[in-house]
């Protein structure tokens, strides 16, 4: 692989193993300070609605401000806010601290994912989409599968304050990568709009913009039916897996991290797999992630055993990288160059706002049902949001 192709992927991977640390400590630590799956749903729901709210207005800076520019912003003030998070909590104790670096953290983190997703078809312009976009689930499910792990060694040694700390230098680390692509690369990204040209432009019209694509764009729609499906049950997932492996199954926070290590791995399996296969039609990749993603969530809905709740487990997260390669070829398809910033936003909003209502729902009535007929019900609704988008495709507003 050529150095600023390493270089690239491995500010990625570095990114997204600090961000992981970050997601796995959240819902863990508040269930094992309060012992409540509710309270680390409603954690989840804190955590993570911040990150997607925010994907409109980081989508519309990339199509104002150099990506790079915002990439590498992102990481230096990630950094920062992990030290200061840290410093806080020491200093003042609770584990409130932790909820809210994670999510000043995620919104950070946004403005990072929207600033590679407008980067990667130039810096691989002339490359097949489909490995392009596997090669960069791959490094992005690398970090998946070290940080659980990282992150559940370091808390044998370490109090979480530590831990949080040391994700700090892991995105100075990433920044350092992307320091170094910069330096060997030779792409030329595009420049964003002109002072001139944003100059008595209303601040409403990049949102406008991507509305009006949203609402008119033939096959749009659809895909962002498609995909509130898959997050409502990967919001689900995320939310309930702690408290299912730590409390209903009785395992230790080291099972928990090896089932999220378990999970990372299949991913990057089945990733590979699409990158050296050039057979698959790209609606088979659709069609097959998002069929395994609602068999394994029925799994996991119904499993009375770590090994049954694993094998559910491995199938929704494994093949939600399937279906986000499938994803991200088609908005790139369908959205056109120009407004790909500012629209692709806007549509992971829509898309990821099931997620974080996922964890709201558990918060709310895993403490008065059962936590899997919480997750069975969600599970449901995957089903009801895919017969949808299929109604919408024969009725003509998803044309390939």
């Amino acid at each position: 692989m050529r150095t600023d192709h390493l270089a690239f992927f491995s500010s990625l991977f570095l990114s997204r193993l600090a961000d992981q640390v970050l997601l796995f400590l959240v819902p863990l630590v508040v269930f094992q300070t309060t012992q409540s799956a509710a309270w680390s749903g409603m954690a989840f729901f804190v955590e993570t609605l911040p990150r997607f709210l925010s994907f409109p207005i980081c989508g519309a800076l990339c199509d104002r401000i150099s990506p790079v520019r915002l990439l590498r912003t992102s990481q230096m003030l990630r950094a920062a806010v992990c030290l200061g998070g840290a410093v806080a909590s020491a200093l003042t104790g609770g584990v409130l601290w932790l909820v809210v670096l994670s999510a000043v953290c995620g919104v950070l983190t946004t403005q990072g994912l929207m600033a590679r997703e407008v980067m990667l078809p130039q810096v691989f312009r002339g490359d097949r989409m489909e490995t392009v976009l596997a090669h960069a689930q791959i490094a992005d499910q690398l970090g998946m599968v070290l940080g659980p792990l990282l992150a559940a060694l370091a808390l044998e040694w370490w109090h979480w304050e530590w831990v949080v700390a040391a994700t700090a230098v892991l995105f100075l680390a990433a920044d350092g990568a992307m320091k170094v692509w910069r330096s060997t690369s030779a792409v030329q990204l595009a420049e964003p709009l002109s002072t001139d040209a944003l100059h008595g432009m209303h601040w409403l019209q990049p949102y406008q913009t991507a509305l009006v694509h949203v609402l008119r764009l033939p096959g749009l729609a659809p895909l962002i039916v498609l995909t509130s499906g898959v997050n409502l049950v990967i919001g689900v997932t995320l939310a309930t897996s702690a408290a299912v492996v730590t409390g209903l199954l009785h395992r230790s926070a080291q099972d928990y991290a090896l089932l999220q290590t378990a999970g990372a791995v299949a991913t990057v399996v089945i990733l590979v797999g699409i990158a050296r296969s050039k057979a698959m039609a790209l609606r088979s990749l659709g069609l097959l992630s998002y069929t395994c993603i609602a068999l394994g969530a029925l799994a996991t809905a119904l499993s009375h055993s770590l090994w049954a709740y694993t094998l559910g487990f491995l199938a929704v997260v494994g093949f939600d990288k399937m279906f986000s390669v499938y994803i991200r070829v088609r908005r790139q398809q369908v959205i056109p160059s120009a407004d790909l910033g500012k629209t692709t936003g806007l549509v992971v909003l829509l898309n990821n706002l099931s997620q974080p209502l996922a964890g709201l729902l558990v918060g709310m009535f895993a403490g008065k049902a059962d936590t899997q007929s919480v997750i069975l019900a969600l599970t449901l609704g995957m089903g009801l949001l895919g017969g949808l988008a299929l109604v919408l495709a024969r009725t003509g507003t998803y044309r390939r």
